[in-house]
């Protein structure tokens, strides 16, 4: 049986196969056994990168770089008003790419604020209510209106039931529940009729189900071990905007020799002339556009937010 196609399967079948009563549910010592080898029903978060970590990745990209040592060649020619411009400039892209990242990492504390307190499980022939992390694969979960759903679950029982699973789906109406279908393999997650996902809700009806997958190995859990797990990549948009700065680099440069040899072939003085050249190249770099690009995502990302989506970074 694929251990994570509960949905194609009979209900009979998923209990046989977790070794489970409808009834009686799971013996304390099947429960300790278990609680050994599938750990907690709890979202696991890997360590994130430190603060300062953070803070100082905001300065390694290719534009800000450039501005930087434009403040400082502004420094050096005794433009201090124009390098203090810059850096506060590059200060305020740094700060507020910094808090955006912040913020779009907190998704796991998204995540985590749907799961379910509490669970009221079937164990030793008896309903009692348990702390939601102790669920286990096994374990049969009483379900009516008002609960939050702690585990992944196939349901074995229902009587009128309907699910709230628009925080997983993104299917605004309520699902009506089943136990007596199967579904093909590659029916989609809001299609699984004979299941239930942690995170989501009962708003009608009641119901029995066999706890399937817990923790990490949730449908929102895969979730969040994705979110943690993924590297960054740069942005079509970031990698435009790198390519743009070397191309403004690369020309102001060219530009400024050009300026160099022309002044130095009439007789200007050397020295004149390259500081001329400089000034013309940090006067050439639009020191606003890593902030007006910083300003403009940030702004996306709150859009985004706002219609539920989560943003890692």
């Amino acid at each position: 049986m694929d251990i994570d196609k509960w949905y194609t399967r009979a209900a009979q079948e998923v209990i046989v196969f977790w070794q489970t009563d409808r009834d009686e549910g799971l013996t304390s010592s099947e429960i300790k056994i278990r609680l050994n080898k599938f750990g907690f029903n709890e979202m696991i978060e890997k360590q994130k990168p430190a603060w300062w970590k953070r803070l100082i990745a905001q300065f390694q990209d290719f534009m800000v770089l450039v501005l930087l040592a434009a403040t400082l060649i502004s420094a050096f020619l005794g433009e201090y008003a124009d390098a203090v411009t810059i850096l506060i400039i590059v200060i305020f892209n740094a700060v507020l790419g910094f808090v955006q990242e912040y913020r779009a990492e907190q998704s796991m504390d998204a995540l985590k604020k749907m799961a379910a307190p509490t669970a009221h499980v079937v164990r030793n022939g008896i309903l009692q209510q348990i702390a939601a992390r102790e669920l286990v694969p096994g374990d049969i979960m009483a379900l009516e209106s008002g609960d939050k759903i702690a585990a992944d679950a196939r349901l074995i029982e229902v009587q009128n039931m309907e699910a709230e699973e628009a925080a997983l789906t993104g299917e605004s109406l309520p699902v009506r529940k089943v136990s007596d279908k199967q579904y093909h393999e590659s029916s989609p997650l809001g299609d699984r009729k004979n299941m239930v996902y942690a995170g989501t809700s009962i708003i009608k009806g009641r119901g029995k189900a066999v706890v399937c997958a817990t923790g990490m190995v949730t449908e929102v859990g895969r979730i969040a071990d994705m979110i943690q797990e993924t590297e960054y990549e740069s942005t079509p948009l970031e990698q435009r905007l790198e390519s743009l700065g070397r191309w403004l680099v690369w020309g102001c440069l060219a530009i400024c020799t050009i300026v160099v040899f022309t002044g130095v072939a009439k007789g200007e003085p050397l020295f004149l002339m390259c500081m001329a050249g400089i000034s013309l190249a940090v006067a050439a770099i639009p020191e606003g556009l890593p902030a007006i690009v910083t300003v403009a995502l940030a702004l996306g990302v709150q859009r985004m937010i706002k219609r539920n989506a989560i943003i890692r970074k």
